[in-house]
């Protein structure tokens, strides 16, 4: 397996291992159980660190790699935590060839983290995705629930100040 540890630390409480182990309890035994019980997991974590897929290795008595194929297979499911002000970059094709891949190169250096990243103190997290359907404000990006289109290398530090960046 590829490095499964992320750069911010795990933080999950006993609470939320508590409702971790009564999901599994809930769908333990039953055919295709695994999927429900991760999608549970990152409801309840956020995210499915190395720390959560071995519980439910353990508990469910299915092996870790089998586990983290599952999660690295499906984009729904998050290795690492996402940020308080989630950015989404599109890279799709109306985007990109009015320079969302410049916009998301300097993203990544002012935050310090690549695609699927997560600033260490939790602020910001930073993805790629293909296209949000908003081509007619190429390059776009969103952050949390909010679109920026028209965007240009040099708009990135004022979005971000509005962040606390």
């Amino acid at each position: 397996m590829a490095n499964t540890k992320s750069a911010v630390p795990f933080s999950g409480t006993k609470i939320q291992e508590e409702q971790l182990r009564q999901v599994i309890q809930d769908y333990k035994g039953q055919p295709g159980a695994l999927m429900p019980v991760l999608q549970k997991a990152q409801e309840i974590y956020g995210y499915l660190p190395i720390e959560v897929q071995e519980i439910i290795s353990l508990e469910m008595d299915i092996p870790l790699e089998e586990i983290y194929g599952v999660v690295t297979f499906y984009s729904q499911f998050n290795l690492n935590p996402k940020g308080k002000n989630r950015i989404s970059v599109c890279l799709g094709t109306a985007c990109y060839v009015k320079g969302s891949g410049d916009i998301f190169e300097r993203l990544s250096e002012k935050l310090g983290i690549k695609s699927g990243g997560c600033t260490p103190d939790g602020k910001f997290s930073l993805d790629a995705c293909r296209c949000i359907g908003a081509c007619g404000l190429a390059p776009v990006i969103t952050i949390n629930d909010e679109v920026y289109g028209r965007l240009t290398v040099d708009d990135i530090d004022m979005i971000l100040q509005k962040y606390g960046a």
